[in-house]
């Protein structure tokens, strides 16, 4: 696979193992103190590295959304970059939320197509191309406003490159997503509790107008307007979408036998209709050679509504950003991102106390979508609106917060989250253990890179824990450490 080459390139391999590693320190506790869900404020590439000996290979679904590099972001963020300098900065972010991601783990990354070339490059390289699962189009606005003074295309859209852990543990969920009406469903079962041969069946615009007092469809029209009138017309249909009908041609060839004689049979008998039950499938219905299907069959429920439903795409023109100023009671110019929009990502790739981590937090929808979803989260926000921004966004949420998508998911409050800073490195410039690390954070790190194992385990004596036969015992001061290892067979090593 050929790979990207740029200036500084060697530099941007190396920075993930020279990165040090950083305590986090502990602020503040907001409602359930129980919590394991973090806000982080720091740097987002030192406490991705204070998150890997904690956190490695746990993480089930990534939304990383950087600066685009078109100078419109905030003061906190450097996106003015050249295109070398953006690689430098993005390579080592990329490598380190890869190794925080679990084996079935997705990673999203939301770009613009000013870098969208070169993210792609790197992606593919940190990544593997092969894990490289999809790009999406996510339209995020219209051609209004000054945009579209100018000649030319106006810039609509956005893309979220998707990419797996590994491709062949990825296990997505089956999301549906509404559409409009089907109009090729035209036909109307008048009589649906008869028996078959007794069916009686009309147009779709006859039933409606039967239902609207007898009125012609012209005169409703009229009445109503052409949108309030498709809008009735498609409650109609929803309503009574196991009396609406479409005839279909279907695949001779891909039906089973006894299918196949009962399309013969309604050829030659064209005003009866017949009826094959089938063990475990919908039973098919037959008339004129043509098979009847059921506008039912096309429903899907989407957030508790029934509407007509298709196989999610990679296309998303339906999550536009309405009310988008009034969603986590923050102003975010330009940067918020919609909360259908996580709800989306975190429903086709994660499950109820699932992690997600957004280390590019911004005004906390991630971690605002995740709490309300029931999933646990970290989010990472270097600038200040990590306090004036992310913190009230998520006490917001704890106490019931409203907007977004809170009345759609039943949301009404509850749960807790844990703020923390960036603290002190492990190790001081001399190499020594800098004098804040505590047994615990020490035995942590330790425990990481010995085993190289997430340390999820409570460290509060100097045996630190067997791993694959070996056992590992810490003996730690304020001036000196010293870890030995243990073989149950020959004793010290």
């Amino acid at each position: 696979m050929p790979f990207l080459d740029w200036v500084n390139k060697a530099q941007a391999q190396r920075t993930t193992a020279d990165v040090p590693y950083h305590l986090l320190q502990f602020q503040s506790a907001h409602g359930d103190p129980q919590s394991e869900n973090l806000l982080i404020q720091g740097d987002n590439l030192l406490a991705l590295k204070a998150l890997l000996p904690f956190y490695r290979g746990q993480v089930k679904c990534i939304y990383a959304d950087p600066p685009f590099n078109t100078e419109q972001a905030f003061p906190d963020y450097d996106d003015k970059l050249e295109h070398s300098q953006w690689l430098t900065m993005l390579f080592p972010a990329l490598q380190l939320q890869r190794d925080l991601l679990a084996s079935d783990g997705t990673l999203f990354i939301h770009i613009d197509d000013n870098e969208l070339g070169y993210l792609l490059a790197i992606a593919d390289e940190v990544m593997n191309r092969k894990n490289r699962v999809a790009i999406v189009t996510f339209k995020q606005g219209a051609a209004t406003g000054h945009k579209s003074i100018n000649p030319g295309m106006v810039s609509t859209t956005n893309f979220m490159v998707v990419y797996a852990k590994n491709k062949a543990s990825w296990k997505p969920n089956r999301l549906f997503t509404g559409r409009e009406r089907d109009k090729r469903y035209g036909q109307f079962l008048i009589n649906p509790d008869s028996p078959c041969d007794q069916w009686q069946i009309t147009t779709l615009s006859a039933a409606f107008c039967a239902a609207n007092g007898g009125k012609k469809l012209n005169e409703l029209k009229k009445e109503l307007g052409p949108l309030v009138l498709e809008e009735q017309l498609n409650e109609f249909v929803i309503s009574h979408a196991g009396q609406v009908i479409q005839p279909v041609r279907p695949d001779y060839d891909a039906v089973s036998e006894a299918a196949q004689k009962l399309i013969d049979k309604s050829i030659a008998e064209p005003n009866s209709i017949l009826v094959l039950e089938r063990d475990g499938y919908s039973t098919m219905y037959f008339r004129g050679g043509q098979r009847l299907i059921f506008y039912s069959g096309k429903l899907k429920e989407i957030d508790g509504v029934l509407v007509a439903g298709e196989p999610l795409t990679t296309l998303w023109d339906d999550l536009l950003s309405n009310n988008l100023h009034k969603e986590g009671g923050v102003e975010f110019p330009k940067s918020k991102k919609p909360e259908a929009l996580l709800k989306r990502i975190l429903e086709l790739t994660t499950r109820p106390n699932d992690l997600v981590l957004d280390a590019y937090l911004g005004s906390g929808t991630t971690a605002a979508v995740a709490h309300k979803m029931r999933r646990q989260y970290i989010g990472i926000e270097r600038g200040e609106h990590a306090v004036t921004k992310c913190l009230p966004r998520l006490n917001s949420v704890v106490s019931g917060d409203q907007n977004g998508v809170s009345q759609s998911i039943g949301w009404e409050g509850g749960g807790g989250f844990r703020f923390h800073k960036l603290g002190e490195p492990v190790f001081d410039a001399d190499g020594g253990i800098h004098p804040a690390v505590r047994f615990a954070a020490l035995a942590a790190y330790l425990w990481h890179f010995e085993t190289g194992k997430p340390a999820r385990q409570t460290f509060d004596s100097p045996m630190l824990g067997d791993h694959e036969g070996t056992a590992y015992v810490l003996l730690y001061n304020d001036s000196s450490k010293l870890t030995l290892s243990f073989s149950p067979t020959f004793g010290p090593l």
